[in-house]
């Protein structure tokens, strides 16, 4: 009963201003404790790089990115062309940084579209119980029953191409592991005092999802997102690859790589290069995700 008591007066006690501040501080001390984890930086540093520069594209001295010039057609790294031209004399350079804007900006749109989507559903499953459960969960056993790239490229093929085609086609398969683990997470908690005393303080069931249960699925949320991207990268490379991307002539990474697969030997920095890339944010996105997991949750070491 006291422990009732206590759970009541917390809740009681719950203010704005108090959520606020002690959200700052989880977060300050979880920046804290990954600038002390060596591959949490290693990894920050190499997705910070290249979001910065992807950012400032358009304030930089780079050439246009879809000007040809067939007179300059593959030219070696030289001090024209820094890292060289394409089948279409097109500067490579300006190319790899312009290209990294759309790969970005789909992680980013499908991690805001899956995780959300992904958190409610779970949440709501393992709160609520019952036939809410088993109707949300084989929802998600429906999704998660097809191979991620093989519907993101049926569905990319069956719509336009372009970025919120690839992101659609991304997201459709990404809400279902997010989901699992919340309700997991969630069903745990069920019947702990703190929402026990919620209920008895007549909180409704969509604030008591949304105040109560949701923040409690956030920090695994955040560490399998960081674990996620990396996955979210290769699709969207996998998709410019097979022509499923952003039309051309617009810079994409997996584009420029099956551009340049037949030229390889001859040619190496036309498919090379834009591979390196994507082997580099995606390693980025690894030690991000591996550094978070530790922070986060020390015990899995």
């Amino acid at each position: 009963m006291n422990h009732l008591t206590a759970s009541v007066r917390w809740l009681a006690s719950d203010t704005p201003a108090t959520r606020t501040q002690a959200r700052l501080g989880a977060v300050y001390r979880l920046l804290r404790r990954l600038l002390g984890h060596p591959i949490g930086v290693a990894g920050l540093v190499v997705v910070g790089f290249i979001a910065l520069v992807a950012l400032g594209a358009p304030l930089l001295p780079l050439a246009d990115p879809a000007a040809q010039s067939l007179g300059e057609r593959l030219l070696p790294p030289s001090a024209a062309h820094w890292l060289g031209t394409d089948t279409l004399g097109r500067d490579m350079l300006s190319r790899l940084v312009f290209g990294a804007r759309p790969t970005l900006a789909i992680v980013l749109l499908v991690l805001l579209a899956s995780v959300p989507a992904g958190l409610l559903i779970g949440a709501a499953a393992g709160l609520w119980g019952g036939w809410v459960d088993a109707v949300l969960m084989r929802l998600a056993d429906v999704f998660m029953a097809f191979p991620r790239l093989i519907l993101a490229i049926a569905v990319a093929a069956t719509l336009a191409t372009g970025l919120w085609t690839a992101v659609i086609a991304i997201a459709l398969t990404g809400w279902p592991p997010y989901a699992r683990v919340a309700r997991a997470e969630v069903a745990a908690v069920r019947q702990a005092e703190f929402i026990q005393a919620a209920r008895a303080l007549g909180v409704s069931r969509l604030r008591l999802l949304l105040r109560h249960a949701l923040p409690l699925c956030l920090p695994s949320a955040v560490v399998r997102a960081a674990l996620d991207a990396p996955g979210i990268v290769l699709i969207t490379s996998g998709l410019g690859f097979l022509g499923l991307g952003l039309p051309p002539p617009a810079p994409e990474w997996g584009a420029m790589v099956a551009e340049g697969r037949a030229i390889v030997f001859e040619a190496w920095w036309v498919s090379t290069l834009p591979g390196l890339l994507i082997l580099a944010l995606s390693l980025g996105f690894n030690f991000l995700g591996d550094a978070l997991r530790d922070v986060v949750d020390p015990g899995v070491k």
